[in-house]
């Protein structure tokens, strides 16, 4: 389990905690880890927790991170291969994840040369950002946190955690971190043990912890 905690709803920034079942219960493995999120914070997101009414609800285009408890996805980069464990997915030009609300592949990584140019027409989430948007980074390693995986219509998209530019550069709903710390998290996390992303503001972790059967901080 990835644990990120933030101290309240509207805050940008949080940190990252890893953790192991063992003999039933968690124990954390790994050095805590500075994070930013969506610049107007986060929301409840659409995950494998129960609907949450109390607190903001995430859409699309908010620029807030989905809070609750997610599914990991596959991970992806810049490069052919990379050292994890995760299915992985080395991005071309021709990928992108469908961020227009409407779209039959919403909330989806499509390739453009099978689905088709006209497909991915308004996308601004090209996943080679190095060849489309003069040499961004960003995704050059990351991974899908599964927001909305049914595509419920302007329940929000395509939400990853990905690389960060700086310790104070947000993000439009994704969760950024370090080079190190994405490395260390891709060559950690195993398909095999279901890992989950979760991300709550700390008062909502203290309420929904034992519920939801949390580590303790």
């Amino acid at each position: 389990m990835i644990v990120v905690t933030t101290d309240d709803w509207n805050a940008e920034h949080g940190t990252l905690r890893t953790y192991v079942r063992d003999a039933g219960a968690w124990k954390e493995t790994g050095s805590a880890a500075d994070v930013t999120i969506g610049k107007n914070g986060s929301a409840w997101g659409i995950g494998l927790n129960p609907t949450q009414n109390d607190g903001p609800q995430k859409h699309e285009g908010d620029n807030r991170s989905p809070a609750g408890v997610f599914r990991i996805g596959e991970a992806f980069g810049y490069a052919r291969s990379h050292a994890t464990a995760m299915p992985y997915v080395g991005l071309t030009a021709s990928d992108y994840c469908m961020d227009v609300d409407g779209s039959p592949y919403y909330n989806r990584l499509v390739d453009a040369d099978k689905v088709g140019r006209k497909a991915v027409e308004g996308s601004t989430e090209p996943m080679r950002r190095d060849l489309h948007l003069n040499g961004d980074g960003l995704y050059r390693m990351g991974f899908v946190i599964e927001h909305n995986p049914d595509g419920r219509r302007g329940g929000g998209s395509c939400i990853f955690a990905h690389l960060w530019r700086s310790p104070t550069s947000t993000t439009a709903g994704c969760t950024a971190m370090t080079d190190t710390t994405m490395e260390r998290l891709l060559a950690w996390l195993d398909p095999k043990k279901k890992p989950v992303f979760v991300l709550l503001p700390k008062n909502e972790y203290a309420r929904l912890r034992d519920a939801w059967r949390l580590p303790s901080p």
